[in-house]
């Protein structure tokens, strides 16, 4: 760990999967850009339950607003972030959303299915560029983290759903943006990671609760139980921390075994 706390940028980080990996990158030692896109109050409670994890004074977590979906506000996400923390050492893209309406591909709009590639694909793709460039422009020194990238996919990106194919192509697309920033990466000593969650007890999964209540109870997912924001927050740490250095451009399932295939 370098001397002064490394800076992690996290996106939709107010509250559920995003609000998880912030307290865990508190409570190893981070700096946190809490990005959220309309709910002030949730993104303050996420910087102030962060306070209570941070393990020094210098430690810093600040909430800022901007819609990733536009590329205006995602420009001054980045340069708000440098500006308030002076530096930043690792990014989390982890805003995402699901289309408004399910509905059987024969009938998707093209206006659910751009805005779901604006958030979930395109702004990370663009957002990584800006940190990449940012990286290669200032050379790490001994006293720098290691950088790294993270991805937040989905068992979607390999997992079929003909009633949301905006989300499974946007996911999917997120895999091969995390192959391709890790061989462009590899020799400037940046990590990238896709991590993939399975079905998580989120307020995206909230409405179909039930249904999955039951696939759960009957084997679904060999663990037998929904995953959690803290399992994905966990893993995110792990990654923070270095744990895992040899390791570039792999997705890693956190699905409690759902991605295996069984006869």
């Amino acid at each position: 760990m370098p001397q002064k706390p490394p800076v992690v940028l996290i996106t939709g980080a107010s509250r559920g999967i995003g609000r998880s990996i912030a307290l865990h990158a508190a409570e190893s030692g981070y700096s946190v850009a809490l990005n959220y896109a309309n709910n002030t109050q949730a993104a303050e409670e996420a910087a102030r339950l962060c306070e209570q994890k941070k393990q020094s004074p210098e430690q810093k977590f600040i909430p800022i607003r901007g819609n990733i979906g536009d590329p205006a506000d995602c420009e001054n996400l980045f340069e708000e972030t440098i500006h308030r923390f002076g530096r930043i050492d690792s990014l989390v893209n982890n805003a995402g959303i699901a289309p408004r309406v399910r509905r059987d591909m024969t009938e998707t709009t093209i206006e659910s299915f751009n805005e779901v590639l604006s958030v979930n694909l395109t702004a990370s793709f663009f957002l990584t560029q800006k940190a990449v460039n940012y990286w290669l422009r200032e050379k790490a020194s001994a006293d720098d983290a290691a950088r790294n990238i993270i991805f937040i996919s989905s068992i979607s990106a390999q997992s079929a759903s003909v009633n949301r194919p905006e989300y499974c192509i946007s996911k999917a697309g997120l895999s091969m943006a995390a192959k391709l920033w890790a061989i462009r990466c590899a020799e400037h000593g940046i990590r990238v990671y896709e991590l993939r969650p399975g079905i998580m007890a989120t307020d995206m999964t909230s409405g179909v609760k039930e249904k999955y209540d039951a696939l759960l109870a009957n084997g679904l997912v060999p663990q037998k139980r929904w995953g959690t924001p803290d399992d994905v927050g966990l893993a995110v740490e792990a990654i923070l921390k270095g744990y895992f250095p040899f390791t570039t451009g792999d997705a890693i399932s956190i699905d409690g075994g759902l991605h295996i295939h069984t006869f």
